[in-house]
């Protein structure tokens, strides 16, 4: 069975490994500041960052229970920086690894083609790049949240949302409402609110992931290394190693372009197809690929970047604003830098009453995050294809990684430092590289 970006977190069971975190749900009754539509990362960061500035925050979530699906992530500075500031920091330490490089090779003769040593990488940008489980990330969230009297409510499917007197209302599917001064759409790929503002389609790549976390003495004899983040590239795929919680565990993700799915079938992504795409490849690649899920597979798709994601007092956020391929490992991190860069504008436009001035904050979180994101998005496909080239543009590829200095940084200030709160602050990105 696939699993695709229309399939909800309800619809999961235990082989989709969905983990989920004790829920104490409570609301008050009384009308809330902020309403956000979705419990995952995105929406509980941003409950997070802005209930630390003040504000009442009802969340709402469409599964019964808050958790996530899938296994380990990675985050990069640009995240550790904000779970720093939030104070949450040293408890994703202490469930997740802090490894000490990342390498790139070559997935048909495992030649090394990059290598970046990460503690550099903390000494430039003052925070750690760190590998973590996404429902240890999930739960950091959600604790700090009902520390933080975050209203929770599970089992609430919101099919509508409009803007009413200056403030904004939300329809669930049983038909009840909510109000409140700003509703935050952070309900996902499918959004609901996303139509609204830009009648748009998920964009297909063709590709699918495999996934598989497992305890690491069932790895430990295939050639891996629990310090590193290994990225092996191949001609229409790729496979990713690292280890997770504490190094307890051992996470794994295989990568590859559909035949099926190019040729237009339905039934794509199939075990079959993996294991034919992995073919030739080297023998660390081939050693961890039984340990693959093989009852589940995510089809990945993104969405065309979009320059507005406003509608009224209902903004997007996370992936319902800019659902990215994973390529440069910067989904949950957008989502949780918008949540960030909302809760800073709270802060900074504060009437002399204590009210918030909710068009400025909405305006200047407008200003800033499309533009950051596009970027991401559009980066995060060119990036996708660099690793997938074949023959002769391979080899090309090869030969322009030998020369490349990874700690030259041009690669990697542009998303690793600090999250811009103005457009002036985005830094430059880096100049393309011409292969072959």
């Amino acid at each position: 069975m696939s699993n695709d970006a229309a399939v909800s977190n309800e619809e999961m069971d235990v082989n989709a490994r969905r983990e989920v975190t004790e829920v104490r749900e409570f609301t008050s009754g009384e009308r809330v500041e902020v309403i956000i539509i979705g419990g995952g990362i995105g929406g509980l960061s941003a409950a997070t960052a802005l209930t630390q500035k003040g504000l009442t925050v009802r969340v709402y979530e469409r599964a019964r229970e808050f958790g996530e699906v899938g296994a380990g992530m990675q985050i990069a500075s640009n995240c550790t920086r904000i779970l720093d500031d939030l104070g949450l920091l040293d408890e994703a330490k202490s469930l997740g690894v802090v490894p000490d490089r990342m390498t790139m090779r070559d997935a048909i003769d495992a030649r090394p083609l990059l290598d970046m040593d990460l503690r550099k990488v903390e000494e430039r940008y003052g925070h750690p790049y760190m590998v973590i489980h996404r429902s240890d990330l999930h739960g950091i969230f959600l604790r700090a949240a009902q520390r933080q009297g975050v209203e929770l409510r599970g089992g609430m499917k919101a099919v509508a949302y409009d803007n009413v007197d200056g403030s904004a209302r939300v329809t669930f599917e049983d038909g009840s409402t909510d109000e409140a001064d700003v509703v935050i759409a952070a309900d996902g790929i499918h959004s609901v609110a996303r139509p609204s503002i830009v009648q748009d389609e998920p964009v297909s790549s063709a590709y699918v992931a495999y996934r598989g976390a497992v305890p690491i003495e069932l790895a430990a004899e295939n050639d891996i290394d629990p310090t590193a983040v290994q990225v092996y590239v191949g001609p229409g795929c790729h496979f990713v190693q690292y280890a997770l919680r504490a190094g307890e565990m051992f996470n794994q993700v295989a990568v590859f372009e559909s035949p099926k799915a190019l040729a237009g079938q339905d039934d794509w992504g199939t075990p079959d197809e993996m294991d034919a795409a992995f073919e030739g490849t080297c023998d660390q690649v081939q050693k961890g690929l039984p340990l693959m899920w093989r009852d589940r597979w995510w089809r990945m798709f993104d969405r065309d970047p979009i320059m507005n994601w406003l509608n009224g007092r209902i903004a997007l956020l996370g992936d319902a604003a800019h659902p990215p391929l994973q390529y440069m490992a910067q989904g949950a991190i957008m989502a949780i830098e918008d949540g960030w860069v909302m809760a800073q504008h709270v802060e900074r436009n504060r009437t002399g009453d204590g009210k918030v001035d909710w068009d400025a904050v909405l305006a200047a979180y407008n200003a800033v995050r499309p533009e950051h994101c596009r970027r991401i998005l559009s980066t995060g496909r060119v990036w996708g294809e660099l690793w997938h080239l074949r023959g002769e543009e391979r080899l090309a590829r090869n030969e322009v990684f030998d020369d490349l200095d990874v700690h030259e940084w041009k690669f990697t200030d542009w998303v690793w430092g600090p999250t811009a709160l103005f457009p002036g602050d985005e830094p430059a990105m880096y100049q393309p590289i011409p292969i072959g």
